[in-house]
């Protein structure tokens, strides 16, 4: 397998391909690169992908890597049970 066509986000399947493409379109940071690819979002919350795709940005823009930063994070309040999002609200 070509090391371009590793994933680095196995939550959503994104490759490093596919994120080197999108730099060279113009998403130059991790908040864009996370609408595009849902990177961060998927059921480990971005805690394999993020430094793997911060490092992946900080390579093609010839800056550290403390200079990306990291999306912001949006964890849920808190949690609605199914049977209610079946049965609708009540009131």
């Amino acid at each position: 397998m070509s090391e371009l066509h590793k994933i680095v986000c196995r939550c959503e399947d994104v490759t490093e391909q596919e994120i080197l493409d999108a730099l060279s379109q113009g998403y130059t940071n991790l908040e864009d690169l996370k609408r595009q690819f849902r990177i961060g979002m998927g059921p480990c919350q971005g805690q394999t992908c993020l430094p793997l795709v911060q490092k992946i940005v900080a390579d093609y823009l010839g800056v550290p890597v403390s200079k990306v930063p990291l999306p912001k994070t949006r964890p849920l309040v808190l949690g609605v049970k199914l049977k209610e999002i079946k049965e609708g609200t009540k009131e």
